[in-house]
């Protein structure tokens, strides 16, 4: 027996779909569409690395879901870190696929 596909099933983003892009691009959703997050902050409300986060991040921005940019506030260097507007409509899209397979 070979399955058929299915038009109405949705693929969910596999660049979304990793537990930790899922979790990340999660927690920017929540941020107003111009506001970003200094990669600290983000790391200690995920409990991630500094590592697997830098890892995470540049999935999410070679995708152009994320946005990080480097500065400096004084002599001290930031990294801040926003949701796309893409990311913005690739969560939404992802979520709205999560939630058609759960109640179809």
């Amino acid at each position: 027996m070979t399955e058929q596909s299915d038009p109405l099933v949705t693929e969910l983003d596999p660049v979304i779909h990793a537990q930790a892009r899922l979790r990340v691009v999660s927690a920017l959703s929540v941020l107003r569409e111009d506001d970003r997050i200094t990669f600290p902050q983000l790391q200690e409300s995920l409990r991630m690395t500094a590592g697997n986060l830098s890892v995470h991040l540049r999935k999410l921005e070679d995708a152009s879901y994320v946005e990080v940019t480097k500065t400096h506030h004084g002599r001290t260097p930031a990294t801040l870190v926003r949701l796309t507007r893409r990311g913005r409509l690739a969560f939404d899209d992802y979520t709205a696929a999560l939630r058609a397979l759960l109640n179809p």
